[in-house]
């Protein structure tokens, strides 16, 4: 698989303006329902559950105004991972054999728990690129230095972590343009990064790398002398164009959340239950 094809797929950490109501919802509010999604997703250990589940994210989906290949596409770079994770559960996991690969025995259990924790994967995927495709950066710093304000009193740096965090998290799209740049300027000299042993590809890596991190530190010192130039001096006395506010749709959503939680867990047939 093409590896400038895997990183274009990686949609996490880009904002994509629109008018969903997703899009106007307090970011305090997404964060917070997306934890306790989070949670319910790797709480449910039943069919129905996670049917529920399925269809309540791809109906955020296709609410939510961006487009579904977008969405899809960010399933793609972490596929190995869920395939590697769904075969160490099959082979591993004792129970009732269906058969025989070599010295390895896969299970029934296996299958079902490797099943279980691939969606898993890919749910979270969904959600969490779902969260950043519809909130915008500014707005995620405010919403997680909200939420983190109660630590002040014990002395943390929430503002700036909240930064730090945000701006991490907006790096990673502007990065990833700049590697798929170098490399194909590297192909374009006759790098090779799919074929070779493991020696080779790790050679062929290190002339993307050098300029890369060079990129990143020139991006870095360019943002401090911005906000610097801007007499930015953290979030003390600091003042917000935007106050967040928490409205109509807000409450809908938490009470969509609730009821819809108390669904998932009628249908998981006696509530949550601990996966194995």
């Amino acid at each position: 698989m093409d590896v400038v094809i895997l990183l274009n797929d990686i949609q996490i950490g880009r904002y994509l303006p629109g008018n969903s109501f997703l899009h106007h919802m307090d970011p305090r509010v997404k964060i917070v329902l997306l934890f306790f999604f989070l949670l319910l997703i790797f709480f449910v250990d039943r069919v129905e559950g996670f049917t529920a589940l399925g269809i309540s994210v791809v109906l955020l989906m296709i609410f939510s105004g961006v487009p579904l290949g977008m969405q899809l596409r960010s399933i793609r770079p972490i596929l190995w991972i869920v395939l590697f994770t769904f075969g160490v559960h099959l082979f591993m996991t004792p129970g009732a054999e269906l058969f025989s690969a070599g010295p390895f025995t896969a299970t029934q259990e296996g299958l079902v728990r490797g099943a279980y924790i691939g969606l898993r994967l890919i749910l979270l995927i969904l959600l969490s690129t779902l969260l950043t495709l519809t909130t915008s950066p500014l707005r995620l710093t405010d919403g997680l230095e909200a939420l983190l304000s109660p630590l002040r009193r014990v002395g943390v740096p929430v503002h700036e972590l909240s930064m730090m965090m945000t701006i991490a998290l907006r790096f990673i799209p502007t990065l990833l343009e700049e590697l798929d740049r170098i490399m194909k300027a590297q192909k374009a000299r006759g790098a090779d990064f799919e074929h070779g042993s493991i020696v080779q590809r790790m050679r062929a890596i290190v002339p993307v790398l050098v300029p890369l991190f060079l990129s990143a530190f020139r991006r870095a010192d360019e943002l401090a002398l911005a906000m610097e130039s801007r007499c930015y001096r953290g979030g003390e006395g600091r003042t917000q164009m935007k106050e967040l506010h928490t409205g109509r749709v807000d409450y809908v959503s938490i009470f969509v959340f609730v009821v819809g939680a108390a669904g998932i867990c009628a249908v998981s047939m006696g509530g949550l239950t601990f996966a194995p």
